[in-house]
């Protein structure tokens, strides 16, 4: 029986409690060629150093160096509240992954091309943030691993799921998946509200979430993060909530 979908990409919301985030375009709104056109593989860059007592943290571990980073993290969205898509519940919660045998689970339904090619370039170890989306109170709960590279998301050609797609075909498949397994809790819950005013901050200084896609494309059910955005995030668990 496959696992409840985790999609969150063609007609989706922007996050509750974010009422001063700019609505994105919807994914439906742009075609599925000018979509495969525009996707691409995560771009490489160098991004700046972090901000305040983390940037002097990490520049004393690095001795002041700075090298080019890729995006080698990622944050995954899904839902952690009942929601039915064509009779089908959606959810699917922390929780809920930990009741997987192994504590594992494929992560499939993604319809956009974007999100579609950050699944196919996630490596075997890379590890992700387990974001509640979509709920009351949406933010960072946990982190999972990869455990299975990109391979063919089954639900494609499932008719009784609500995400299959009549032009996919099995010799050439549209869609993929990946399968991944609960690493643990982060310390805390770490909230939207306080990712944002990080954000916001950092739009003003530098800091290495100024550019991250939770803000910039927020409709994205898979991101990417670079090493210094999910270092960043990850030294907040050591921080009492604002």
């Amino acid at each position: 029986m496959p696992w409840p979908s985790r999609k969150r990409d063609k007609g989706a919301v922007a996050d509750k409690k974010e009422p001063d985030a700019k609505i994105a375009k919807t994914e439906e709104e742009t075609s599925d060629q000018e979509e495969e056109e525009k996707s691409a593989k995560p771009p490489a860059g160098s991004s700046k150093s972090g901000w305040k007592n983390w940037k002097k943290a990490k520049e004393s571990e690095s001795g002041g160096e700075e090298s080019k980073i890729t995006y080698c993290h990622w944050l995954l969205k899904s839902e952690p509240e009942s929601r039915l898509e064509k009779g089908v519940d959606v959810k699917f919660s922390v929780d809920d992954l930990k009741a997987q045998p192994n504590q594992t689970t494929c992560w499939d339904g993604v319809r956009n091309y974007q999100a579609r090619n950050f699944l196919r370039a996630m490596k075997l170890g890379q590890q992700a943030f387990f974001y509640h989306s979509n709920c009351k109170e949406p933010g960072i709960v946990a982190i999972v691993k990869i455990v299975k590279e990109a391979y063919p998301d089954h639900t494609q050609f499932d008719q009784k799921d609500p995400h299959y797609d009549s032009t996919s075909r099995k010799e050439n498949p549209k869609w993929s998946m990946v399968d991944v397994q609960f690493v643990r809790m982060t310390k805390r819950f770490i909230p939207l509200s306080e990712l944002k005013a990080h954000h916001l901050a950092h739009k003003a200084d530098g800091g290495p979430l100024k550019d991250m896609m939770l803000f910039t494309r927020q409709r994205l059910s898979i991101q990417p993060l670079t090493q210094e955005q999910f270092d960043f995030v990850l030294s907040l668990e050591e921080e009492r909530p604002h």
